[in-house]
């Protein structure tokens, strides 16, 4: 299949999924999954919740069974990865603050500093920070949860322009990606980033700014379906409730400033039940009225069910019809409320369900950016130096970043408030990933790291296809070859005929006999002389970069 078929593939199958014709996809629900657990459920699950499946990690968990599985996945045991450090050189320009109170090497999330071009030199470290740490995840669903939290919450850095308030909101998703969503809004309703991206800081009772009370319903609880009836009154009254939050920016803290607060009740609709929240006039009346505030908003069912879409869409499928509606998000919508929004359960039911292993529900997201880069990476072993030598990782970690910016993907970084237009956008959502520009170059990355890789102080990350080839089972049987790195690398299946050819053409260079790459196979591992070794890798390079150019590699 081509480029070109692949995107009218995708275009055909838009036209169909909304077809009036065709009301569901699939009518499995979310009963636990009773199939069998072999390596390709292991795989569809990993490449769901981590950043690519690893074989080590696949013959890790095939041997858990599936409860084992998530219920690991769901709760890690790595501690969190240390913060970032400072691995920029600052400048020496005379009047110009050189981010001289902490040396290289060592962290700067701590330190004060108002410099914006410092500010800017950090934000980059920080996303590189983030690359590395996708890269050397644990066994678990962690670092998917952060991306899909920090990209829920829409805050732009480069707007925050604060990258230690960056590094903070980061730290804040990261502390409760699988814990209590609830708790997660109220304290990130007081983040100082979020203060500083929506004009929390500003909002005071002279002058009450709503653009925090607006995204909190509307894109961060309730979302803005039919069943989300909230009034522009209660945006209003909202914000009456948010005012007198402020930044120090001195000990890069908020607090709460009740001289600007406004202590009158406020009053909102009937979708609210007409819930009045009492004005305070004391110094805790900021933490009491957001209590209430938030207390309010999730007594609302729509809550729970505008999140479980949102999880739906990020790990299964973008489309939901009105059977998934029915079978899925509205009982784990039940799950969510009953649990009190802790994350966790939501989780362990969806990822045991029928409906997650459904076979319709396999090989049908088209991958992002970070499971282009950072999955191949990590799918083909790619290992880096050790923590000490910060300078070449962080240097390799901004180039793979790069990538990923250039592929339409940048961390931290939404083109607006509602996040990657990918996870949202109607209809197409996953699909913006795919186009005339975007897929030339997933190609050229998975090129570039087959061929000649990225070199920085002398060391070089690159694909090993030979190492990759040593790891299968059985890897001096063409075919065997051919079908386990399909197995691992794709979510479909290629016909017959497309294993043939590519067997034909690539490892047996033309000819027609299955020992033409055997014997080389042979040859090398009894005698691994660079003639031998050059054999089998140009032939194992043509293979990889021929899979990894298919469009079925864009499918997860």
């Amino acid at each position: 299949m081509d480029r070109r078929e692949f995107l009218a593939l995708h275009r055909e199958k838009k036209k169909t999924v909304s077809d009036s014709a065709q009301p569901f996809r699939t009518m499995s629900g979310i009963a636990p999954y009773t199939g069998a657990w072999t390596e390709q459920e292991v795989i569809h699950l990993l490449k769901r919740t981590m950043f690519g499946a690893k074989k080590e990690d696949i013959h890790y968990f095939l041997s858990q069974g599936m409860e084992q599985t998530v219920t690991e996945l769901l709760n890690p045991t790595a501690a969190q990865p240390a913060p970032p450090v400072k691995e920029y050189v600052t400048s020496t320009t005379p009047g110009v603050n050189a981010d001289g109170n902490i040396t290289q090497g060592t962290t700067w999330v701590n330190d004060i500093n108002s410099d914006g071009t410092v500010q800017s030199q950090r934000r980059a470290s920080y996303k590189k920070w983030w690359v590395g740490v996708m890269i050397q995840q644990d066994r678990s669903i962690r670092e998917k949860l952060v991306m899909f939290l920090v990209d829920h919450f829409g805050n732009e850095a480069s707007d925050v322009g604060n990258a230690n308030w960056n590094y903070k909101q980061h730290q804040l998703i990261r502390q409760y990606a699988l814990g209590n969503f609830k708790e997660l809004i109220r304290e990130i309703t007081k983040d100082v980033a979020m203060l500083r991206y929506l004009n929390g800081y500003l909002n005071n009772k002279n002058a009450p700014d709503e653009n925090y009370a607006r995204e909190l319903m509307e894109l961060f609880t309730l979302g803005k379906g039919p069943a989300s009836q909230y009034t522009e009154n209660d945006v209003k009254e909202a914000a009456k409730v948010l005012t007198g939050w402020q930044i120090n920016g001195t000990t890069y803290t908020s607090f709460f400033n009740l001289n600007r607060h406004t202590t009158t009740n406020k009053t909102f609709s009937s979708f609210f039940n007409n819930t009045v929240i009492t004005g305070r006039n004391t110094t805790d009346a900021g933490d009491l009225e957001l209590a209430d505030l938030l207390n309010m908003i999730f007594a609302r069912q729509e809550v729970a069910r505008y999140l479980v879409r949102k999880i739906y869409r990020w790990f299964v499928y973008y489309t939901i019809d009105s059977a998934t509606e029915t079978n899925v998000i509205i009982p784990l919508a039940e799950i969510f409320r009953n649990s009190n929004y802790e994350l966790k359960p939501v989780l362990q039911a969806l990822f045991t369900s029928a409906h997650f292993y459904d076979p319709l529900n396999r090989g049908c997201m088209i991958k992002t950016p970070a499971d282009i880069v950072i999955g191949s990476l990590r799918e083909m072993n790619v290992s880096f130096r050790p923590e000490t030598d910060w300078d070449t990782n962080y240097g390799l970690w901004n180039t793979f970043n790069s990538w990923m910016v250039n592929m339409g993907q940048s961390l931290h970084d939404p083109p607006n408030v509602s996040g990657m237009p990918a996870y949202y956008q109607e209809p197409n959502f996953h699909e913006i990933w795919i186009n005339s520009d975007s897929l030339p170059k997933r190609n050229q990355f998975t090129d570039t790291m087959i061929n000649s890789g990225y070199a920085r102080n002398g060391f070089r990350v690159q694909f090993n296809c030979v190492a990759m080839a040593q790891s299968f089972r059985n890897p001096g049987n063409p075919d065997d070859l051919i079908e386990e790195a399909i197995r691992i690398f794709f979510r479909n299946e290629l016909s017959a005929q497309s294993r043939v050819q590519m067997k034909t053409q690539i490892l047996l260079t033309g000819q027609q006999w299955d020992y033409y790459w055997t014997n080389a196979w042979t040859a090398y591992v009894s005698n691994p002389t660079t003639a031998n070794f050059n054999t089998v890798n140009t032939r194992l390079k043509s293979l990889f970069q021929y899979l990894f150019n298919l469009s079925e590699y864009q499918l997860a």
